[in-house]
């Protein structure tokens, strides 16, 4: 065999550390950040929080300080007329949108979990407690413990028959002794607990009601012989012909059906409210729309002067090793972190600058945006904006919306333009809603409507518009007018 050396050219991409880091900083939603920066707060000596405490500044650390900016003359660039404006807190004067204080660190997050974090008994101990009250047998104590241990989360009973069937042949009785003690912890509170069905959950809840309770009688007959899916169709006239009843007293029946709590478990299970909190502010001031980072998701940090100027550069000691490669990585940490909020308040800006008809006007001016036109007004990749926006809520004067909200498909219209897919959502769901009770409108119908407004749909287009928007079909819609 002939050895020969050849010599090709290629090329390819090679992902260093920095930008792996940089990416995946990118697509961090706020708690993770708050995450990521904690931790490299804790593992890096020289990432230090810049609390503004007022300390004087070697040249050295003012150079290595790389996420602080001075207001200076940058407000004076920024021109008078433009419609929509960009604020990194500090880096021009003038006012910018209110943003939360920094975070004091752990203690502020034990507290958030402990305020919003709501305990309650489990409610397997609850029932377990009820049950030690109740005047059971040996045996029934035992059985009781195998039916409390059988309820799910939910509060009811699964794979009744097989659980019926092994208890019984387990403790030697009938089926009739397991029947007698679950109609006793069906008497337990919460009410409506250990049923084995949603129907025997209402039922159970309805029992326990007073007697003189209006509409009592007409909502047990519902329960006990109606299929409970009729209830969710507003037409509600063959139900009160089939009970021989008013549309009124029917009415009245399910209203206090409504009040029924389908899954009694729930209230004994822990839960934690939820918070969105924003990256973006934006605001509106004179003629112009003010964009702004949350000061929160975006907290000041800085190289430790004080170790900074430690490091000697002829020495190579394991001392002087570990503080250069800590300097190394918080100069990366401190890129990234940079490179990610310039990155997002970018997008954010380009998006409110297409979409203010939206924040002047409302949801059928949105206007149509994908992330294309995004990434070709600032150079960068479709998926740099798909990062950017994952997870991450934009705070405006007419509410809390996801970045990815403000995207929609384009729809052409009958003059050759586009709207937006939002738009139109909006514009079927203000159909629906000034529609008669007694003829709702069609899709088809809904369709011929936006046509009028110059955007061609097709029918299967705005059903699909209307299942988006949790709008029943318009059989279920009908409603009989007195």
């Amino acid at each position: 065999m002939k050895q020969s050396l050849n010599l090709n050219l290629s090329q390819s991409l090679t992902m260093t550390p920095a930008l792996q880091q940089a990416i995946r900083m990118l697509q961090l939603s706020t708690l993770d950040l708050k995450t990521e920066i904690q931790e490299a707060l804790e593992s890096n000596v020289m990432l230090e929080s810049d609390e503004g405490l007022g300390e004087v500044e070697t040249p050295d650390a003012r150079e290595a300080s790389v996420e602080r900016s001075t207001a200076g003359e940058a407000g004076n660039e920024i021109p008078e007329n433009l419609p929509v404006d960009a604020d990194w807190n500090d880096i021009y004067s003038g006012s910018a949108a209110p943003a939360p204080a920094p975070s004091a660190g752990d203690d502020d997050y034990w507290d958030y979990r402990q305020a919003n974090l709501t305990s309650t008994p489990d409610l397997h101990a609850h029932l377990s407690w009820q049950a030690e009250m109740h005047s059971f047998s040996a045996a029934e104590r035992d059985i009781s413990a195998n039916l409390i241990d059988a309820i799910n989360e939910h509060g009811l009973l699964d794979d009744w028959s097989d659980l019926e069937s092994r208890l019984s042949s387990e403790y030697d009785t009938d089926t009739q002794g397991v029947e007698k003690v679950l109609r006793a912890i069906q008497q337990f509170d919460p009410p409506g607990v250990a049923a084995r069905c949603l129907a025997e959950c209402l039922s159970i809840q309805l029992h326990q009601m007073p007697e003189d309770t209006p509409a009592l009688a007409l909502a047990l007959r519902i329960v006990d012989n109606e299929p409970l899916e009729c209830l969710a169709s507003r037409d509600h006239a063959p139900v009160a012909k089939r009970l021989d009843v008013t549309l009124e007293e029917l009415d009245r029946a399910i209203a206090l059906i409504q009040t029924l709590q389908p899954h009694p478990g729930e209230a004994f299970s822990d839960h934690e409210s939820t918070y969105v909190v924003p990256e973006v502010f934006v605001t509106r001031q004179s003629a112009r729309w003010q964009v702004s980072l949350n000061a929160e998701i975006a907290p000041r940090l800085r190289i430790n002067s004080q170790y900074l100027a430690l490091i000697k550069r002829a020495d190579k000691s394991a001392d002087q090793t570990t503080l250069k490669s800590h300097l190394q990585e918080a100069r990366f940490f401190l890129n990234s972190l940079k490179s990610r909020n310039d990155t997002l308040l970018q997008v954010a800006q380009t998006i409110v600058e297409a979409q203010r008809a939206f924040l002047e006007y409302g949801e059928e001016a949105m206007k149509p945006l994908v992330l294309r036109d995004v990434a070709e007004q600032l150079e960068i990749h479709e998926s740099t904006v798909s990062r950017a926006t994952a997870n991450k809520y934009m705070q405006t004067p007419r509410g809390i919306f996801e970045l990815k909200y403000f995207f929609s498909s384009h729809v052409s219209t009958t003059d050759g333009g586009s709207a937006s897919a939002t738009a139109i959502q909006a514009m079927i769901k203000r159909m629906v809603a000034a529609e008669s009770a007694g003829k709702p409108l069609s899709d088809s119908k809904l369709a011929e409507l936006l046509l009028d407004n110059g955007i061609k749909v097709a029918r299967r287009t705005v059903a699909k518009y209307r299942e988006a928007l949790s709008i029943a079909p318009s059989h279920e819609r009908r409603r009989q007018t007195s």
